[in-house]
């Protein structure tokens, strides 16, 4: 008799509804075998209908003992490429998990639909907007399911700005402030420094956390298109050797931003104000507010990538045209963990032949922005986004 488990989760109203069925398994692959690799696999092995089956990783011998490590056995990893992996037919596999660095997500992402294989991408989507839109026509050509990973989005209280925005409590909403940042907190775990280096991560702050901080508002405005982009980005801690007492060396290494800011105007007359950072003389660049023509909302948020709000949210009204405030209590978030609840909704997505959790077709505004910031920056002044159509 095949095992069934409850596990899909309605995370915005903390109810367990869904069943498991094990009966057929997900045989699924990992590209690139790095650190965030270990969240994909631990998660994975919690699945009763995954079935792990290959890896391959750039660096000869890293995916065989990043599979050893994790105590999964039989998997195959003798793949000198992606693409080898790939076009191994006797996996057969239904899925893969992209977990290499961000120079590296566009590539195998279009190699693995074009062999009709589902595709779960870490974040950010890709490093330019012409990356981004090549993925989207080998998605479109293959049917299949591409998802970028945001698991932020699960979260309940990520999920209560989304309702409070769609509720109307605000009215029209015209200006967004965001980003968040750390005073000092350039990622350079030793000895593997591709997220500094520009032929591997290609973008920095940006990329890495910028990206989290930007979907936290567009997932909750509805996506609009971005129309023009003044952008300003600068890396002064990440070429500063004393940023690094232990490795001053990581300084002639360092080729992205550390700091990035913009200023973005968006269909429907928003405005959104935006700066991200690994590294300043500052503990915070601000909470992320939204403001409405009926009210404001404030939402301690400085560091979203880590899943949620940093605490209680405030919205800033009338009634009865006295000035008042409404407190948002945190909101307890129960059962599984973001990582499994990303991994859980891609597989469901796949199994049951619906639609991407974190479409591409709004991460690509994301990848926009990004990339229009990384282009305003270069030559000083404000740019237009041109965003072709697929």
């Amino acid at each position: 008799m095949a095992e069934k488990m409850d596990a899909k989760l309605d995370y915005a109203n903390q109810k367990v509804e869904q069943v498991i069925d094990t009966n057929r398994k997900l045989r699924v692959g990992i590209i690139g075998c790095g650190w965030i690799a270990d969240a994909h696999i631990d998660s994975y092995k919690r699945m009763p209908d995954v079935e792990l089956v290959a890896g391959c990783d750039l660096i000869p011998g890293k995916a065989a003992a990043f599979f050893k490590r994790n105590g999964v056995e039989g998997v195959k990893t003798d793949y000198a490429s992606h693409k080898e992996m790939l076009d191994d037919e006797s996996l057969q596999l239904d899925a893969v998990s992209i977990c290499t660095y961000n120079r590296q997500h566009a590539a195998p992402a279009i190699y693995a639909l074009s062999k009709g294989v589902n595709v779960l991408l870490e974040k950010p989507f890709t490093v330019t907007l012409d990356e981004a839109l090549e993925v989207m026509k080998a998605e479109k050509a293959s049917g299949k399911v591409l998802s970028i990973g945001f698991p932020p989005r699960l979260d309940p209280n990520m999920q209560m700005i989304k309702k409070i925005v769609e509720s109307g409590e605000l009215g029209k909403i015209y200006y967004i402030q965001t980003g968040g940042g750390r005073r000092g907190g350039i990622p350079t775990p030793f000895p593997e420094v591709t997220f500094i280096r520009d032929e591997t991560a290609g973008l920095g702050a940006l990329a890495d956390i910028g990206c989290y901080s930007l979907d936290m508002v567009l997932n909750a405005i509805g996506y609009p298109k971005p129309l023009t982009v003044t952008g300003y980005k600068s890396d002064f801690f990440g070429k500063d050797p004393t940023t690094y007492p232990d490795h001053p060396e990581y300084a002639q290494k360092f080729g992205v931003d550390d700091f990035a800011a913009a200023f973005i105007r968006l269909e429907g007359g928003i405005i959104l104000d935006f700066r991200i950072s690994w590294a300043m003389h500052l503990d915070t660049p601000g909470d992320t507010v939204i403001l409405g023509t009926k009210g404001a909302l404030r939402i301690p948020s400085t560091e979203c990538w880590n899943g949620t709000v940093g605490g209680p949210m405030t919205i800033y009204h009338d009634v009865a045209g006295v000035q008042t405030q409404t407190t948002i209590p945190v909101i307890e978030s129960k059962g599984p963990g973001l990582f499994d609840r990303k991994i859980r909704s891609f597989l469901d997505a796949v199994k049951y032949h619906t639609a991407a959790p974190v479409p591409t077709s709004q991460i690509l505004y994301n990848q926009a922005i990004i990339d229009y910031i990384v282009k305003s920056a270069a030559v000083g002044h404000e740019v237009e986004v041109e965003i072709p159509e697929i």
